[in-house]
């Protein structure tokens, strides 16, 4: 992040992008969604999947005709726990928020929902899905796959997408459990904040075409593109420090996300034809709900989950550590940060959100 910071309130960004996204044709109950999960991820410190994409991801795809605005949620199969959905190339936050929702309500009918859709686009932050089974007093599951980045073990083409596996679960603590991490080292969305602010990456999360390790971030983003760079799988490179786990979870959720709703995977995602023409990146989700009172009392479940996360919390420290974490812990103290002072817009965000206002004849007196 540059130095060049200024903060502008969650609800402020929420409408702008809400406005930007019905000046171009979404549907204003569907505006509504996308701008929320967008702003969602920027409270709590995801700022690789929030409001940063919504001109380069969201709105830039729209202009090049490779993703609707309106989006036609169609059911192709269903039983009274399960469903199957074609989204037709849509909005896939309003694709992804009403095909959990469905989960849900199933869940609370039968103890178990689950649905899978196919031809999707982007979803922003999984967590938020998880979040909103949470909200129901329930466990949430989702995952989705992406476009080829991550490289097998032993391999060094980009195959798998980066193919995050979220759950989430309630406890009685000011936060939930939130568990909402790629399957690769890293993830394209913090190569894309590295982009912006000009630094170069890590050693150990991405390799070239010879198998060495690669730090030159804005190159490293458009070879992912071209075959010619690839993500390291959870456990890096290798199997001796467990690469071969982040490899086979990734293609858990490429199974999980494509094979139920045989859906578009590995290759079929690259997002161009044969001629380099820019087409449609359409993916699979799937999501789960479980309803805890099939199974316990809710608040039992809470404070089960509370304690486990307190004890882990409370073990023994490593050497010079201050303090153990449990997921979602970090995301809920950024929130406490922010929740008065809103989204941090460095200059590339700033710039971006000026000519969104500008095209669009928004006339919004930005605060930068």
């Amino acid at each position: 992040m540059s130095e060049n910071i200024t903060w502008w309130s969650f609800d402020s960004v929420k409408k702008f992008m809400k406005d930007g996204f019905i000046a171009i044709g979404v549907p204003e109950s569907d505006a509504e969604i996308c701008a929320d999960v967008l702003v969602a991820a920027d409270k709590r410190g995801v700022d690789s999947h929030g409001v940063g994409r919504y001109k380069p991801i969201y709105l830039d795809r729209i202009w090049a005709g490779t993703q609707e605005t309106k989006t036609n949620f169609e059911i192709t199969r269903e039983t009274p726990t399960t469903a199957v959905i074609d989204g037709h190339n849509g909005m896939g936050h309003a694709i992804a928020y009403k095909a959990m929702a469905m989960a849900i309500e199933k869940a609370k009918k039968f103890g178990l929902g689950m649905t899978v859709v196919r031809n999707s686009t982007h979803y922003g932050a999984a967590f938020y899905y998880p979040m909103m089974a949470i909200q129901e007093g329930m466990i949430g599951l989702t995952g989705t796959n992406a476009r080829p980045s991550i490289a097998p073990t032993w391999g060094v083409e980009p195959m798998l997408g980066t193919n995050p596996m979220t759950w989430g679960m309630p406890t009685d603590e000011d936060f939930p459990f939130m568990l909402d991490c790629a399957t690769s080292v890293t993830q394209r969305g913090k190569l894309e904040v590295y982009e912006r602010i000009g630094k170069e990456l890590p050693e150990g999360w991405v390799i070239g075409e010879d198998g060495n390790y690669r730090t030159d971030t804005k190159q490293v983003l458009v070879d992912l593109t071209k075959d010619k760079a690839a993500l390291t799988p959870l456990g890096g490179l290798g199997e001796d420090l467990g690469g071969y786990k982040g490899y086979g979870y990734a293609t858990v959720v490429e199974l999980l996300s494509t094979a139920l709703s045989q859906a578009n995977y590995l290759k079929m995602l690259m997002g161009v034809d044969a001629d380099g023409k820019k087409i449609p990146i359409q993916l699979g989700h799937f999501f789960m709900a479980i309803d805890i009172e099939a199974f316990v009392e809710l608040d039992k479940f809470k404070k089960h989950a509370g304690d486990v996360c307190r004890a882990l919390r409370n073990s023994r420290k490593a050497k010079g550590a201050e303090r153990i974490y449990t997921a979602g812990e970090k995301e809920h103290e950024i929130w406490l940060y922010r929740k008065d002072k809103g989204v941090p817009f460095n200059d590339p965000l700033k710039k971006d959100f000026k000519f969104v206002n500008d095209k669009l004849n928004l006339g919004y007196d930005l605060p930068f």
